[in-house]
C-alpha cells in the first residue's frame, strides 16, 4: 500500500473547525480513478466466501417466530432451538410448500402453520437443513448451489473488538447487485461530497497497490457534530470476501471499532431488476469512562445508530442503483 507521510495523529477526540461551503472543498474526482476502484473490486470478487451469506442480525432471530429471507432467489428460514442454537433450511414446507417464515417455533421446533408438520432442524420428509452460523452479531447461512465455490466450515468474519462493544445492525434493500454495493464502499473519495452532513475534511492517504494481497484504502476524515465540532479519525477500508467491505477505525476516537457492510443478493423485483440487501453491522468501542454508560444504554442507542446508517445509505444506495442502471444499459464509464 502506498501511503503519504506526515498523516496526522489525533490526541483529542473533538475539535473545532471553521465552517466551509460544500463547493469549496477540494475535488476528488482525479484521485478516484475508475480503474483503481475496478481493480480493487475484481480482487475482492476473487477472494473466497465459502458460499456464506449474511441473512440478518443475530438478535432478530429468536422467540416464537421464525426469520425468513430470500437469498439469490432461494427461500431460507431460520430459527432458534430451545437451547438458543441457530437452525436454518429451505423456506418452503416439504408437505405442500407453505411459507415457513410465517409458521411458529414451539419448544425449539419449527411447526408449519398449514398442517402442523414439525421440523427440529434435522433432515425430514425431503427437507434438508442448511449450514448456519451465528457470529454473535450476524446470522449466516451457507448456500453451496448458489455460491458455487468450495465450501468453508465457517464464514469469513472480520476481526472485531472483543469485549465491551456496542453493536447495532441496519438493513436496507436496493435495486442493484452486490458488486454495486461493494464498489460504493471501495470509493471512499465520495464521502464528504455525497454525505456533507456527516463527513468533512476527507483525504485518502493510502491506496492498494496492484499486487496487494489485501486491498486497503486508508482515509483521514472528520465526523461532523452539531455546530463547528468534528471528531477526526483514521479509517481503513478492506474487502475480506466478495460481498463484504469493512471500515476499521485505526486511529482516533473509537479506535478498533468496525463497520461491516455485507451485500446479500435477494430475489428479483417485480420488473425483473436485481435486488440486494445491505446488512451493515456497527461494532463500536471506546476506552473512555463514559462508554460504560453507552454500553448500559445500548438498547436505546441502537435505533439512533440505525438512523445514522439509514441516512447514509439513502445516498449510497442511490449511488449503487445508478451504477447498476448504467452497467445494465452499457453506459457505465468505469
Amino acid at each position: 500500500m502506498r501511503e503519504r507521510r506526515g498523516a496526522p495523529r489525533y490526541a483529542l477526540p473533538v475539535r473545532s473547525r471553521r465552517r466551509t461551503r460544500w463547493e469549496q472543498q477540494t475535488p476528488t474526482w482525479r484521485e478516484a480513478r475508475p480503474s483503481l476502484i475496478a481493480d480493487a473490486l475484481k480482487r475482492s470478487a476473487a477472494r473466497p466466501s465459502g458460499n456464506w451469506y449474511v441473512i440478518g442480525a443475530s438478535r432478530d432471530i429468536g422467540g416464537g417466530r421464525p426469520f425468513g429471507r430470500t437469498v439469490g432467489g432461494v427461500e431460507v428460514v431460520a430459527w432458534r432451538t430451545a437451547s438458543g442454537e441457530l437452525r436454518a433450511g429451505p423456506g418452503a414446507c416439504p408437505h405442500l410448500g407453505a411459507p415457513l417464515r410465517d409458521s411458529r417455533v414451539v419448544c425449539g421446533s419449527l411447526v408449519c402453520h398449514w398442517h402442523g408438520l414439525s421440523l427440529d432442524g434435522r433432515p425430514f420428509a425431503g427437507w434438508d437443513p442448511l449450514p448456519a452460523h451465528d457470529d454473535g452479531v450476524l446470522a449466516w447461512v451457507r448456500l453451496d448451489a448458489l455460491g458455487g465455490e468450495p465450501p468453508l466450515d465457517r464464514p469469513v468474519v472480520p476481526p472485531r473488538p472483543r469485549d465491551g462493544a456496542v453493536d447495532a445492525v441496519f438493513t436496507a434493500v436496493g435495486r442493484c447487485e452486490p458488486e454495486d454495493v461493494v464498489a460504493n464502499r471501495l470509493d471512499p473519495w465520495h464521502g464528504s461530497w455525497l454525505h456533507p452532513y456527516s463527513f468533512v475534511d476527507l483525504t485518502v492517504v493510502g491506496v492498494p497497490s496492484s499486487d496487494a494481497d489485501e486491498d486497503a484504502f486508508t482515509v483521514d476524515v472528520s465526523f461532523r457534530l452539531p455546530g463547528r465540532l468534528v471528531v477526526p479519525v483514521r479509517a481503513v477500508f478492506t474487502a475480506p470476501e466478495p460481498r463484504t467491505v469493512v471500515m476499521h477505525i485505526a486511529e482516533g476516537e473509537g479506535a478498533t471499532s468496525v463497520v461491516e457492510t455485507h451485500a446479500t443478493p435477494l430475489g428479483p423485483a417485480p420488473d425483473g431488476s436485481p435486488r440486494t440487501a445491505v446488512i451493515e453491522a456497527v461494532v463500536a468501542v471506546s476506552g473512555r469512562r463514559g462508554f460504560a454508560v453507552a454500553r448500559a444504554a445500548a438498547p436505546a442507542l441502537r435505533p439512533l445508530i440505525r438512523w445514522v446508517a439509514g441516512r447514509l445509505w439513502r445516498d449510497d444506495l442511490a449511488y449503487a442503483e445508478r451504477r447498476r442502471l448504467l452497467r445494465g444499459t452499457g453506459r457505465f464509464p468505469g
